[in-house]
C-alpha cells in the first residue's frame, strides 16, 4: 500500500512544489491545478450533501470578494500557476461558468432531459472582457448566486433528480450538479488564495 504519509510545500520557487513521502520513497507532486483535489461526488448524493453544497454556493461571492479585494491590479494579473489563468481571469471565469450552471438547472427543471451546450472556456478567457475590472463580475456573482440559492432551496427532492444531458458527462442530475458547482467555487477560491499567500510573502 502506498498511502501518503507526509506532505509539505517547498516555497523557494514562485509556484510551490509539494513533496509526498510514501512507502515507496519521496516524489514531487504538482498540486497547483487542483489544490483541493479533483471533484468526487458523494455516492449516493443525499439531501445533506445538497444542503451543504447550497451553503457553499451561497458563501462563494463573499469568499472570492474577500480574497481579491486584498490584491492590486498588478497582483490580479498574476497567474495562479505557470501558463495558467490570472486571478482576474479566474474571477471572470467563475462568473461565466456559474451563469451557465444556473441556465442548465433551469432547463432541467422546465424541459425533459434537455441537451446543454458546452463552451470553450480557454477561448472565453482570452476575450477582451476577461482583461477588464473584476468589480462587475463580483457584483454579478452576488446577484446570480442569490437567485440560484433561492431556487435550489425551493426544490423538492424529486426535482433535484431531474437531469440535463451534457455532451461529455451524459445525464447530470441537479443534485449532482449542485455538489459539482459547490466544489468548482471552492476550487477556484483556493487558486486565488494561493496567489494571495504568495504575494503576501514577497
Amino acid at each position: 500500500m502506498s498511502g501518503t504519509l507526509v506532505c509539505f510545500p517547498l516555497t523557494r520557487t514562485r509556484f510551490p512544489i509539494t513533496i509526498l513521502y510514501t512507502r515507496n520513497g519521496m516524489r514531487p507532486m504538482n498540486d497547483i491545478r487542483y489544490p483541493i483535489g479533483r471533484f468526487a461526488a458523494p455516492v449516493p448524493v443525499a439531501q445533506k450533501h445538497v444542503n451543504d453544497a447550497i451553503l457553499a454556493i451561497e458563501s462563494l461571492p463573499s469568499a472570492i470578494g474577500n480574497c481579491v479585494r486584498q490584491l492590486t491590479d498588478s497582483q490580479l494579473d498574476t497567474p495562479y500557476r505557470p501558463d495558467g489563468w490570472t486571478v482576474r481571469q479566474v474571477v471572470h471565469h467563475v462568473a461565466d461558468s456559474h451563469m451557465n450552471a444556473l441556465l442548465r438547472v433551469k432547463s432541467a427543471l422546465t424541459e425533459d432531459r434537455p441537451p446543454v451546450k458546452t463552451y470553450n472556456e480557454k477561448r472565453w478567457a482570452m476575450l477582451p472582457d476577461y482583461a477588464g475590472p473584476v468589480g462587475p463580475s463580483l457584483a454579478f456573482l452576488e446577484a446570480l448566486h442569490s437567485r440560484w440559492v433561492v431556487l435550489l432551496r425551493a426544490l423538492r427532492w424529486e426535482q433535484l433528480q431531474r437531469e440535463f444531458n451534457h455532451p461529455e458527462l451524459g445525464g447530470v442530475r441537479i443534485a449532482h450538479a449542485t455538489c459539482m458547482y459547490a466544489w468548482h467555487g471552492r476550487h477556484h477560491v483556493a487558486h486565488i488564495e494561493g496567489v494571495v499567500r504568495l504575494e503576501g510573502s514577497t
